[in-house]
């Protein structure tokens, strides 16, 4: 590991002489762990010179993306705290809703996933907000590989009815559903642009607390307005 971390250390490469005398470890022994390095791509060696390789270079990406994964659980699980609802953070990517992460607790439990979150789309609040960010031609594409169909009794009935729907949906503005996939449960997604990509951050609570579900709402979109570098970065998960 120190003559990895030595090696990162030269962007232009270094021979083995000047590695071994940098990590204080005898010519022979870095000979040695230098041949089975390359061998392994952790390392590539160019004119006698030792660079980083393809195996090292996926480990960086590797710890960069739990870094980012790190943080924004932190960010859902303070948002989730402060608010007192569990929180989903989602993206709609390669024409899939993807939902990312959640953080909730004992005292603000997540709405358990009972029906395909991707194949449902249209009757929850985190596929409605992601599909209203959408074009016309992208929205029914989605709609021609998931069609509409009712999962409770409140949900939208078909294709047209949820497209009206969505051209309804006023920009940057909370979508609310309620009870439309799970009964005795109402949600919210706050919508989140990040260039091309579609996000959303939601919310969910009991149908008996719907009193709060707008109050929360609002309070979630000034905080992401505060979080959404965090945010922006996890698109590259």
């Amino acid at each position: 590991m120190r003559l990895l971390e030595t090696v990162a250390a030269h962007v232009y490469g270094a021979p083995a002489k000047q590695l071994a005398r940098e990590t204080g470890l005898a010519l022979p022994t870095t000979y040695h762990l230098l041949r089975t390095l390359v061998h392994e791509g952790y390392l590539r060696r160019e004119k006698g010179l030792f660079f980083l390789g393809e195996a090292a270079e996926r480990l960086s990406r590797s710890g960069a993306q739990q870094k980012r994964r790190s943080t924004v659980a932190d960010t859902l699980a303070h948002w989730r705290d402060s608010i007192g609802v569990p929180v989903y953070y989602a993206l709609y990517r390669d024409g899939e809703i993807e939902v990312m992460c959640v953080s909730d607790s004992l005292q603000a439990p997540a709405v358990e996933e009972w029906a395909d979150f991707r194949e449902t789309g249209h009757a929850h609040a985190i596929g409605q907000c992601l599909l209203s960010q959408l074009d016309e031609d992208a929205r029914r594409d989605h709609l021609a590989r998931y069609p509409v169909r009712p999962v409770t009794p409140y949900s939208v009935r078909d294709n047209d009815a949820l497209l009206r729907r969505l051209a309804r949906t006023r920009r940057m503005e909370p979508v609310v559903e309620r009870q439309e996939y799970a009964v005795g449960t109402v949600c919210a997604a706050v919508p989140i642009t990040v260039g091309t990509t579609a996000a959303t951050v939601a919310i969910s609570l009991p149908a008996h607390q719907a009193d709060r579900l707008m109050p929360a709402a609002r309070r979630l979109q000034a905080e992401i307005g505060r979080h959404v570098g965090s945010l922006a970065l996890s698109i590259s998960i």
